[in-house]
């Protein structure tokens, strides 16, 4: 009988260890930077970055194309990535942002700071966008000049070309047109009613940023558009998306800090809400912070829900009305609540990249602490 022949163990020395650099570790696996079903996020990623242009208070547009070649592209009317050259890297700032991991506006959080509220973290964004791109162009629109560059697979294949605005063009902001890379995910396609209710929340949440669709057809003259302004904020959108009249008036209010609140709060933290009772049909539970949609909810969640029992069991206490032997629980305040969250947490920590769930533990303290006498003196 012929004995099989023993395999060589795999060699391991020095060169064994691979140093993924650039985008790499992004191709590799994409799973740990975004949703692969589809190519929705990496689309999310450019739209928050025009919102956040919005929320510091240098845009009042978003403009959102659906091309008849699958490619999708983002405009907004802010102040247009830098592009001149970084003073350490000394390459154009706009392809930094691009190209690499963890670089960003969004880190220096303290006073002066591009970006005193965003939903960027991570400094890992559009970097993630490009990187799953077939192709990606940027074109900027700042001081009285238009830079242009374009990218492959996260690569420079046209470098940075600036020349002077031509008259008629517009004076500031950044467009970004993105050719998902369909290799990456399941399915090639924006799932359409996800897109519309993402595009819909940030007109909700800027009062008066004016955010548009457009969809091109093959053969079509013009795009069919579609355009969102809402001037009500969260009333207006809890009101039209109920599925049956609250109880009782809705609850609203809004608080942010001043400077001079308690340790660990921030200037300009705090958050709006609108809460509604209804006794039939489903509820609405929407989140978010600093403009990005926790669909998974957090801690900014859990502090309302605190701060709304905590009241409420105050004053039922106060006033007597529990019959005696029964205990107020959490969700017997809570379970035909509707609402509208959005919060303002200056370094907000989500969970994972797709920032689906806040984890900051300072939020559930800082929403409660504004719901909670705020819905007191509302039901005195």
């Amino acid at each position: 009988m012929v004995m099989p022949t023993a395999k060589p163990a795999p060699r391991y020395a020095e060169d064994s260890i691979r140093v993924l650099k650039g985008l790499e570790p992004v191709k590799q696996r994409p799973g740990m930077y975004t949703r692969t079903d589809n190519p929705l996020h990496i689309v999310q990623e450019v739209i928050d970055n025009a919102a956040d242009e919005a929320l510091a208070g240098h845009g009042r547009r978003i403009a959102l194309t659906l091309h008849a070649d699958g490619s999708v592209s983002v405009e907004d009317d802010g102040r247009g990535i830098p592009f001149g050259l970084h003073p350490e890297e000394r390459v154009p700032v706009v392809e930094i942002v691009f190209t690499r991991l963890h670089a960003g506006g969004k880190f220096d959080k303290g006073a002066g700071g591009a970006y005193s509220f965003s939903g960027g973290l991570h400094g890992v964004g559009v970097s993630v966008t490009n990187a799953l791109a077939r192709r990606l162009e940027v074109t900027v629109y700042r001081d009285g000049q238009v830079a242009r560059l374009a990218f492959a697979g996260g690569d420079v294949v046209e470098p940075l070309a600036v020349r002077e605005r031509a008259a008629g063009e517009r004076r500031q902001g950044t467009t970004v047109r993105v050719w998902p890379d369909t290799r990456y995910f399941d399915s090639a396609e924006l799932p359409r009613g996800e897109l519309l209710h993402l595009l819909r929340s940030k007109a909700v949440l800027m009062p008066g940023v004016t955010v548009t669709l457009a969809l091109e057809k093959p053969g079509a003259r013009d795009p069919e558009t579609q355009t969102w302004l809402y001037k009500g904020g969260l009333r207006d959108y809890l009101r039209q998306s109920l599925a049956c009249e609250p109880l009782i008036p809705l609850f609203e209010g809004e608080q942010y800090a001043s400077g001079s609140e308690a340790e660990n709060v921030a200037e300009g933290e705090g958050a709006a809400w609108c809460v509604a009772f209804t006794e039939d049909g489903s509820t609405l539970r929407e989140s978010y912070v600093n403009l990005i949609p926790t669909v998974a909810g957090g801690t900014h969640e859990s502090g309302l829900k605190d701060g709304l029992f905590a009241a409420v069991k105050g004053f039922c206490e106060l006033h007597a009305l529990m019959p005696k032997g029964v205990k107020l629980m959490p969700e017997d305040v809570f379970s035909r609540a509707s609402f509208v969250l959005s919060a303002k947490v200056l370094d907000p920590q989500f969970q994972g990249q797709i920032k689906e769930r806040l984890n900051s533990r300072d939020a559930l303290r800082l929403v409660s602490n504004y719901v909670k006498p705020a819905l007191e003196l509302w039901l005195n």
